[in-house]
């Protein structure tokens, strides 16, 4: 039984997830979530982790990537963020990517350019949600809503 191990005896907890096992978290997290077109929401966290990685990202760049929908969307809370076994740099990406109820997109964008590596998170979660293939499954008027949308984002955050 856990509770009985002895702790001068029991391996020390992790300092820091391994990338699997954020991986792990993330997909058990958003389990039964989908996204707007109706697909697993674990494919949009793939995917935004794979933009990530291909745009030279690092190991907390893809750990916040595969997070970064996590406490916005309620999967996990922002105290279990805080305590969480992550590199500090992919807590505060996490934290700069997660929208918070009724702040102006301007306040947003500030943040994301303001902590560092979380811009590129949010460049490849901007990538995968514009993506005219998973617009054109949506109806017109939340396809043109969300595509002026993401295209104000991407101009504060400088990325045209």
């Amino acid at each position: 039984m856990a509770s009985d191990a002895d702790p001068r005896t029991a391996p020390a907890a992790p300092s820091r997830l391994p990338l699997a096992e954020v991986e792990a978290l993330a997909r058990r997290a958003h389990e039964g979530q989908t996204d707007k077109a109706g697909r697993p929401y674990a494919e949009h966290l793939a995917a935004v982790a794979a933009g990530v990685r291909a745009r030279g990202g690092s190991e907390a760049q893809i750990a916040a990537a595969w997070l970064h929908d996590a406490v916005e969307d309620g999967a996990v809370s922002a105290d279990w963020l805080a305590g969480a076994p992550l590199d500090e740099a992919t807590r505060a990406m996490v934290l700069a990517v997660t929208k918070r109820p009724g702040e102006p997109v301007e306040e947003y964008t500030a943040r994301i350019l303001a902590t560092p590596g979380a811009l590129l998170v949010k460049e490849a979660d901007l990538a995968h949600n514009a993506d005219p293939a998973r617009l054109a499954v949506l109806d017109a008027p939340t396809r043109e809503r969300l595509t002026a949308k993401y295209a104000r984002v991407r101009a504060l955050l400088g990325l045209g």
